[in-house]
């Protein structure tokens, strides 16, 4: 049947009332459906043979706006909203006029505030999904310190003004008429006021469940062995709360069933008893303070998929019945306690295994021949152990290896390894390997897409052969290499098109390398703490650069004026270069001779979040910020700037970290500062501010401020 003219009418408001906002930014109107056509062929739309509209999924569409009219689709069964950017509470929406609702998916839309007590009225819900609604709000950034450590991060936007939370109603309220769920996925909403009762509750009322997700919820308490009445249960996911106590007598039911509880505040030793949970697929109890010996009784789980105990404080040995669990897949105990070696297992030929992480532990001995036997083996992590005789050509025999990470090993190389090969190899990390020359094997690994050579002690020419089309991720740092002057195929554009992110740091590097003035893909590129000097050269500066480290060289960078222009109009080659970089993120160019005025564009770069131009000869003030800024670090002090605080820094509601130390800036104290807030850092020191700074006995102005230094002012 066709569609009904009263299912009509609500879409197309629909469609009216929604645009496209990417980045919480209006893009434009909705537009997905044409009117001429019968809207039961419409995209995301499903109709029941009568022609009314009982499935609408429109997840993943970047949509924002006002979703009002769904509520007059009476015969709904089915509504997907997932993925999108609404931000905005569900109050106002009339959840309890869909009654014949039995799926609901509003999970990573940036829905806040309280969860609607219309939500419990819907008596035939079988799946509802309101989780992970911050999600939408993290963003990634990363920071590099000055010994080119990598910090990766998330962090929330703050538009998130408070979570999707449980009060009014609590959570025993929204799920006590949801007789029907088999699926609950609450992860990241606020529960934290329903003290320990939440576990009791839910084996009570929520006897069909099979799929419980609560990570990240605020939980607290031990673990109830009442779950166990909840016989359908298949998958329990509780990472990430303060939940204390694992009850010996845990979920003892028939089930097969996915265990997920990282990142909890268990304490104590493993019981034994968890060897009772026969049909266990998925353990993972990563990062949960467990210390002491692994349990024996964990090989008798022998339908164990995926054991994951990183991260804890256990002793002892690695039993080796742990690699003959029949169903196992992957299998990781890295970052313990873990001593001795492990001995040789039976049964290598009919093993699963796919991934083996077992590094940063206190493991010794040769490895066992069995480990380098596992015909499915694809990742093998075994860095930071002390193992014995580990030689690199003990792995050809893992033919389906894609990645290998033996870093912190003391390996030697044979001189001629040309011959070995991986054929499947994407990814080797040999850092911290005391490799003296670049391994010749690497020329035919076609498929290696990240390659790790830091911290050795290679001193090098880098060969030609080394540039792989298929190489997007290359760290040499921490080496002492040169690059040849003749480049592949004598072509001074050669470009390594795959190349994406290139880590030179400390390499006692004397000149900008000339290979890359083709690498116009190049995202991100750190030549820190090196000994180049002079100008930075133009095609150093590659529109995709998103993170640029040039930090302790010496640079050198000044004002060359414009043909026919006065100095008040003039800018640097830096600053025209500079201000191409649209996509710029982190920029550390700290101790240098950089020189001449800081580019006014560097406050104006929306996807600026790291500043750092310390220890240059920087002169005039410092340039206005805009709104759209999200700069989070600003660091230039050690220059020759002068003038005031520029009021625009207000504008900067990112900033936690603002140092201008030992300038010659001359201003009252900014109290103004305090509207930053999330400012933990403020260094003045060195500089001509004054006044009364009285104000600050009272903490409440910078309620965050852990470091303040306006010495010698």
């Amino acid at each position: 049947m066709q569609c009904l003219d009263d299912q009509i009418s609500p879409l197309l408001q629909l469609q009216h009332h929604l645009y496209y906002a990417p980045n919480f930014t209006f893009s434009s109107k909705f537009k997905l459906w044409d009117p001429n056509t019968d809207c039961c062929s419409w995209e995301g739309v499903t109709c029941d043979a009568y022609g009314h509209v009982i499935g609408l999924d429109l997840s993943y569409k970047n949509l924002s706006g006002s979703f009002h009219s769904i509520f007059n689709l009476h015969r709904l069964q089915r509504l997907n909203l997932a993925g999108n950017n609404f931000n905005t509470t569900l109050f106002s929406y009339g959840f309890d006029k869909l009654q014949n609702l039995t799926h609901l998916n509003l999970s990573s839309s940036c829905f806040h505030g309280q969860i609607p007590v219309e939500i419990s009225y819907l008596t035939r819900l079988v799946s509802l999904d309101l989780s992970n609604q911050d999600s939408c709000y993290l963003r990634y950034y990363t920071i590099i310190d000055p010994y080119n450590y990598v910090y990766n991060y998330y962090e929330l936007h703050p538009e998130l003004e408070q979570p999707l939370k449980l009060e009014k109603p609590n959570f025993k309220t929204l799920i006590k008429n949801l007789r029907f769920l088999t699926e609950l996925y609450l992860d990241s909403v606020d529960i934290s006021t329903q003290s320990t009762k939440w576990c009791e509750t839910t084996s009570l009322v929520l006897s069909n469940l099979r799929v419980l997700s609560l990570s990240y919820c605020g939980l607290k308490g031990p673990l109830c062995s009442s779950l166990s009445r909840l016989s359908f249960l298949s998958k329990l996911i509780l990472d990430g709360n303060t939940i204390s106590y694992l009850p010996p007598n845990f979920l003892e039911i028939s089930s097969h069933l996915s265990l997920l509880l990282s990142s909890s505040n268990f304490s104590g030793k493993l019981p034994q008893s968890i060897g009772n949970l026969k049909f266990l697929t998925y353990l993972e109890l990563s990062y949960c303070n467990f210390f002491g010996p692994i349990p024996l009784s964990i090989a008798n789980l022998s339908s164990l998929v995926n054991l994951d105990l990183a991260g804890n404080k256990l002793s002892g040995s690695i039993h080796s019945s742990l690699f003959t669990l029949p169903s196992l897949k992957s299998l990781s105990l890295s970052e313990n306690q873990l001593v001795g070696k492990i001995d040789e297992f039976p049964n290598t030929s009919s093993s699963l295994i796919q991934e083996l992480y077992i590094g940063n532990n206190y493991l010794t001995g040769p490895i066992a021949k069995s480990i380098l036997q596992l015909p499915r083996l694809e990742g093998l992590y075994i860095r930071g152990n002390s193992f014995s005789s580990m030689k690199l050509d003990m792995f050809v025999q893992l033919n389906n290896l894609r990645t290998l990470s033996l870093n912190n090993i003391s390996l030697s190389i044979e001189s001629d390894n040309r011959s070995l090969t991986f054929p499947q190899l994407e990814s080797l990390s040999l850092r911290s390997c005391n490799l003296t020359e670049f391994p010749e094997f690497i020329k035919t690994q076609d498929k290696l897409v990240e390659l790790y050579l830091s911290n050795n002690h290679i001193h090098s020419v880098v060969p030609n052969w080394l540039w792989k089309s298929s190489l997007s991720w290359v760290d040499l740092s921490f080496n002492v290499i040169d690059f040849l002057k003749q480049l592949p195929l004598n072509d001074a554009n050669f470009s390594f098109p795959m190349l994406k992110r290139l880590y030179l740091g400390s390499c006692n590097i004397s000149a900008f390398p000339e290979f890359l003035k083709g690498q116009e893909n190049l995202g991100y590129l750190d030549l820190s703490n090196n000994k180049i000097s002079g100008a930075i050269p133009n095609w150093v500066w590659k529109k995709s650069l998103r993170y640029l480290f040039l930090a302790n060289n010496h640079l050198s960078a000044l004002d060359h004026f414009l043909p026919n222009q006065s100095s008040t109009s003039s800018q640097s080659s830096f600053a025209r270069s500079i201000c191409n970089l649209s996509q710029l993120r982190n920029f550390n160019a700290s101790h240098n001779n950089l020189s001449g005025s800081i580019p006014n564009c560097l406050g104006k770069m929306n996807a600026l979040y790291l500043l750092d131009l310390q220890g240059n000869n920087f002169s005039g003030m410092l340039p206005k910020f805009s709104k759209a800024t999200q700069l989070q670090i600003l660091k230039i002090s050690e220059n020759r700037l002068e003038g005031k605080l520029p009021r625009s820094l207000v504008e900067c509601t990112q900033l936690e970290v603002l140092d201008v130390g030992n300038n010659m800036m001359n201003d009252a104290f900014s109290f103004w500062l305090e509207k930053l807030p999330y400012l933990t850092v403020l260094i003045l020191r060195e500089n001509r501010f004054y006044g009364h700074i009285k104000h600050f006995k009272h903490k409440f102005v910078f309620p965050n401020l852990d470091v303040l230094d306006i010495a010698s002012n």
